[in-house]
């Protein structure tokens, strides 16, 4: 469903603050697999969701999703591809719209808007239904006024907006990172829920070690815009924060681990 070969990204180049943010970055997700990334900062994490969303070109390198070579593609081409959650809760929802206005925008992205009614009886019923996925009480306030809600809430609306049309990739930056801790569990519920019922390929980038391990069949972590650790299966199951950051010594040749990966 995703493939990536030897994808360079540098930025300043030529100059004194030239960064290689990505190095040669190679990895194949299989449909349906759910991969969290993980790695301290700098190490090229979010460069690498940006380039598969094509909010900038990369250097060199190809980009494949569903067998569509997406490389050269502007950011609004391949949006009928990708889904996408953003750390920040305000970016993804319209905050002076309704809660059933903006899941309807989410349902006719990319469709013809004629002069039809809004949003009718069925697609109100539908909404409601879809709601009760994230156990937040959103189906019984859908003309409520999105600004009204907690970051919390409006990151959960933000998720079911962004899989309605079920996506070929569902991109996740470090969506929980700015929830409190048990409004962040319950936005990651919802997630694991959405996820495994609609069978949807996804990355999510995380700081938190045991959140990576607990979601999705296999993690990767980064260092220095290269992929480091990749682990799955019964021996992602089975992995410890402890036992991830001893082969993040290893794989990276260094002791150091950021005050963020650490405490995360």
């Amino acid at each position: 469903m995703l493939e990536i070969k030897n994808l360079r990204k540098v930025f300043g180049a030529g100059t004194v603050n030239e960064k290689v943010a990505l190095d040669g970055v190679d990895l194949t997700l299989e449909d349906g697999d759910f991969v969290t990334v993980i790695g301290g900062n700098g190490a090229g994490k979010s460069t690498l969701l940006n380039a598969v969303a094509g909010v900038w070109p990369v250097d060199s390198g190809s980009i494949s999703i569903d067998g569509v070579d997406v490389t050269h593609l502007p950011e609004h081409k391949r949006a009928k591809y990708i889904g996408r959650v953003f750390q920040d809760p305000m970016m993804g929802t319209a905050a002076t719209m309704q809660i059933e206005e903006n899941l309807a925008l989410a349902a006719r992205r990319g469709r013809a808007r004629g002069l039809k009614p809004g949003i009718t009886k069925a697609e109100r019923e539908q909404y409601s239904e879809m709601l009760k996925i994230l156990d937040l009480g959103l189906e019984d306030r859908l003309t409520g006024k999105v600004g009204l809600l907690s970051g919390g809430q409006r990151q959960a609306l933000t998720l079911l907006m962004a899989t309605l049309r079920k996506p070929k990739l569902l991109l996740l930056d470090e969506h929980t990172a700015a929830l409190d801790p048990k409004t962040a569990q319950k936005v990651l519920d919802a997630t694991e829920r959405v996820v495994q019922r609609d069978h949807l390929t996804t990355l999510m980038i995380t700081h938190n070690m045991r959140d990576a391990i607990a979601h999705g069949n296999r993690l990767i972590m980064m260092y220095e815009g290269r992929i480091v650790i990749s682990v799955s299966g019964e021996e992602k199951k089975k992995l410890t924060v402890e036992q991830l950051l001893r082969e993040f010594s290893r794989a990276s040749g260094s002791d150091e681990a950021d005050d963020k990966l650490l405490l995360g």
